[in-house]
């Protein structure tokens, strides 16, 4: 199902914030830990959204994915501090773990492992 015009506008306006807020405040919520926003979806009554994180310096992913859960009121406040002139209600946040690059990098390694026979030349 395609997004509508709104829902790509709010997603676009709540990637550049949230990656803002994150990026400041992520060192007085998490400590020495480097976040990145990598992608955001909502729901067409722009009541929820999943905000696609990858993060570096982190043991644990899934346990930073959920301290981001955890902490997801006050990552709301701020947002809402932020955004709050420009939209009616501030979405609920659900914080998921992006893990594109990982999946690549595994992929690529079966790709290169693979022992393919170059083409026979057909004359």
């Amino acid at each position: 199902m395609t997004e509508s015009k709104r829902q790509q506008k709010f997603n676009k306006l709540l990637l550049k914030d949230l990656g803002e807020i994150l990026q400041r405040e992520s060192r007085n919520l998490f400590g020495n830990v480097f976040l990145t926003v990598t992608g955001v979806k909502i729901t067409p009554d722009l009541s929820l959204a999943r905000i696609y994180v990858s993060m570096m310096l982190v043991g644990e992913k899934g346990e930073m994915v959920d301290k981001l859960n955890a902490k997801k009121k006050e990552i709301r406040k701020l947002l809402g501090n932020k955004i709050g002139k420009q939209v009616r209600v501030v979405p609920d946040l659900f914080f998921m773990l992006d893990d594109s690059l990982e999946e690549a990098d595994r992929l690529e390694d079966i790709f290169k492992k693979l022992d393919i026979p170059p083409p026979e030349n057909q004359s």
